[in-house]
């Protein structure tokens, strides 16, 4: 029997082992952490959104450029294919009206219990407190609490995460044992920093509701959030790779309405009304909005329209990798042959380690899945 050691107990190194262990393979999961899919859990406290129900083409154009076999991989386990393997586990599963995908119980402590148990059933071995520490004389290296250890095993997947959220054990440190290999880490799925003027405060930690985020030509219709270190939330998240890159943050605050429409509504007479309750009057406002439209507005031009519609937002970049959801970076794919180091033959990488991104609303969570199946499939056929 063909053994595999699978580096790393997220959601990608939990599907490889999966894969692997139902071939037949003896299958062995370690992990630094004391316990397993922390990160995994971590997602699962905002109701752990699996996968994103929707028609294909929208689907894959959410992960952007990546890769033939990163595209092939989530090609053939997307959202359908995962909401068959979680119904699988014995969790049910809804699907809300923007059509994001999460167990009924809103959790993921549930399902990842679910899921060791089949890990159990299929025989895979798991060691916690492993640190990887690279190679020696072809055999992996690790810190383990009874001292220095080495396996040799037929089938590798690394499967370490990427550089975010460190202490949930997504460190990056694994970047100095294949350095040639990787493109540098950078956030994605991230909030950014706003200086704001003191009025803001009053407004931290509230949504901001139906607006449209634009970063240059991509946009988000999605909330996002007013914190006191700047703007957040999923509609951030969605063109944070842009932002990042360079292209400007503009605000629509009324994306349904025409620039025309919100002239008429403003040119009403406002007698000794305040601007402010002119503007929640005639436009429908809140007071996010508003305050958005004094932070970045001032001083207002006479034709304020134009601003509603594409209200710049000036800032400071993004927040540090170790407070990102995700990380951008990683093993580069022309490093690989499929998911196969090509400087090392029968090792394999998957999840968030690759040089890959996507946004958060199920498609993190897809590709990492996706990822693993692929590499675990590959290591099988080798």
């Amino acid at each position: 029997m063909k053994d595999a050691l699978v580096i790393g107990a997220g959601p990608a190194g939990l599907m490889a082992a999966e894969v692997l262990a139902t071939a037949g393979m003896s299958v062995t999961i370690v992990d630094a952490m004391p316990s397993v899919g922390r990160k995994f859990l971590m997602a699962g406290k905002s109701g752990l959104n699996l996968t994103k129900n929707e028609e294909p083409g929208s689907f894959m154009a959410a992960f952007g450029d990546i890769s033939c076999a990163m595209r092939d991989a989530v090609a053939t386990f997307g959202p359908p294919e995962i909401m068959a393997w979680a119904d699988g586990l014995g969790q049910p599963l809804f699907t809300g009206s923007t059509g994001r995908v999460f167990p009924k119980s809103m959790k993921a402590s549930p399902l990842l219990r679910a899921w060791m148990a089949r890990l159990t059933d299929l025989g895979v071995t798991l060691q916690t407190r492993w640190r990887w520490t690279g190679w020696e004389g072809g055999q992996a290296v690790f810190d383990t609490p009874t001292g220095r250890t080495m396996q040799n095993p037929s089938q590798t997947i690394l499967a370490l995460g990427g550089a975010s959220w460190s202490r949930l054990g997504s460190t990056g440190e694994w970047a100095s044992y294949l350095a040639d290999d990787v493109a540098p880490f950078a956030p994605a799925n991230m909030g950014f920093v706003v200086d704001w003027s003191a009025h803001m405060a009053p407004h931290f930690g509230k949504p901001i509701k139906s607006v449209a985020l634009y970063a240059g030509d991509t946009v988000s219709r999605s909330e996002a959030v007013i914190s006191a270190q700047g703007l957040e939330g999923g509609g951030i998240y969605a063109i944070s790779r842009a932002l990042r890159e360079g292209a400007a943050l503009k605000i629509d605050l009324m994306p349904d309405w025409s620039v025309s429409k919100i002239a008429a509504a403003l040119s009403r007479p406002r007698g000794k009304t305040s601007l402010s309750n002119h503007l929640r009057k005639v436009l429908r406002l809140d007071p996010q909005r508003i305050a958005l439209l004094s932070e970045f507005g001032r001083p207002f031009p006479d034709d304020l329209a134009p601003l509603v519609k594409a209200l710049p937002i000036s800032h400071n970049g993004p927040r540090p990798i170790d407070q990102a959801i995700s990380s951008a970076g990683g093993v580069k794919f022309s490093a690989l042959d499929g998911f196969m180091l090509k400087s090392r033959p029968n090792i394999f990488v998957a999840g968030e380690m690759l040089d890959w991104e996507a946004p958060t609303g199920g498609y993190l969570i897809s590709g990492c899945l996706a990822s693993g199946r692929a590499a675990a499939l590959q290591a099988i056929a080798d």
